[in-house]
């Protein structure tokens, strides 16, 4: 499958920062690529760079063929973008915010108020087409914001942490969005700090942290790479609780991380379960949950950048991210 994003050897500085330091990745056409890290670590820089927003200090990118400096205007005309935050205008109502874009984009007028509506009920705002932006909900805003993305009609989206600031339903919302984009060929670049997201929505993965790529692959293969899998251990009994962390923590050789009630280690050796039941039956433990299961995503970041991503500070719109 030819690419539809190819960048190799990206490198961009601000001053004394290197925020990309040889970057490269590839988006294959009609899939996910998502671009994973810590705030700080390039992501947005990235996105800046494939859609002409900034000039890369060293390497190059093609989107579409197309040559990211050279060809800017081509490029352009390829891409849809939706940042972290909805960028529609609150005192404009729906309806008016994508025709608006439209006729920013040349389109007719007439034909600019079809797509509008027709964008309006693909993303189930119909019925607040007349209403102002500014009475719409976070969820609504951001399906709006990721509608104006799409008057033009791109091939290519990127969506720099789209679902920030989304409660679960309005984020699951835009994920079937976004997946029902996809089935119908658009390519997407992705950035995201929600692992979860990242493993419903992503073919393949790259990770970057202070600008560079510490891994790449797709889920299952990046959470094959820790070479380990995850005990959970839950008590009956509250009171239970340090008798299953010692023992876990002793049997893994490691120090379980506990929350609430569930007691959860990396282990790389599968005899550890029974292990763990024979040691627990004995001091009389009786547990109502007990398994062996892959690493997650956010075990896999936090094996490769030494913390788990929810532990990131979140830096400003317009930092270096």
């Amino acid at each position: 499958m030819d690419h539809a994003i190819w960048a190799e050897g990206l490198v961009k500085r601000f001053g004394e920062t290197t925020a990309l330091d040889g970057v490269d990745l590839g988006v294959r056409t009609g899939t996910v690529l998502g671009l994973l890290g810590p705030n700080g670590a390039g992501k947005t820089t990235a996105v800046r760079v494939l859609s002409t927003l900034l000039i890369p200090d060293a390497g190059h990118a093609r989107v579409g063929g197309y040559d990211v400096v050279r060809d800017g205007h081509q490029v352009r005309q390829l891409i849809g973008l939706t940042g972290q935050y909805a960028a529609v205008d609150e005192m404009l109502t729906g309806a008016e915010n994508l025709l608006l874009i439209g006729r920013l984009l040349g389109h007719p007028k007439r034909q600019a108020k079809a797509r509008a509506r027709e964008l309006l009920d693909d993303f189930g705002l119909t019925d607040a087409a007349d209403r102002a932006a500014k009475t719409y909900s976070g969820g609504m805003r951001r399906r709006l914001d990721l509608a104006a993305s799409l008057v033009g009609r791109p091939p290519m989206l990127y969506l720099d942490e789209p679902t920030t600031g989304l409660d679960p339903r309005a984020r699951a919302e835009l994920w079937n969005l976004i997946r029902s984009l996809v089935a119908g060929g658009v390519t997407v670049l992705l950035t995201t700090q929600y692992l979860d997201e990242a493993d419903q929505l992503c073919d393949e993965i790259v990770v970057v942290d202070h600008g560079k790529v510490i891994a790449s692959g797709t889920p299952g293969e990046l959470k094959a790479k820790t070479g380990a899998q995850t005990l959970a251990v839950r008590p009956e009994d509250e009171r239970h609780l340090p008798v299953v962390t010692s023992v876990v923590g002793e049997l893994a050789k490691v120090t379980p991380e506990v929350e609430g009630q569930l007691v959860t280690a990396a282990v790389t050796d599968p005899a550890v379960l029974p292990a763990v039941v024979r040691r627990l039956d004995d001091a009389g433990v009786v547990v109502t949950e007990l398994a062996l299961r892959s690493s997650s995503l956010n075990e896999v970041f936090l094996s490769l950048t030494g913390h788990p991503a929810e532990q990131d500070d979140h830096q400003p719109e317009g930092s270096l991210a």
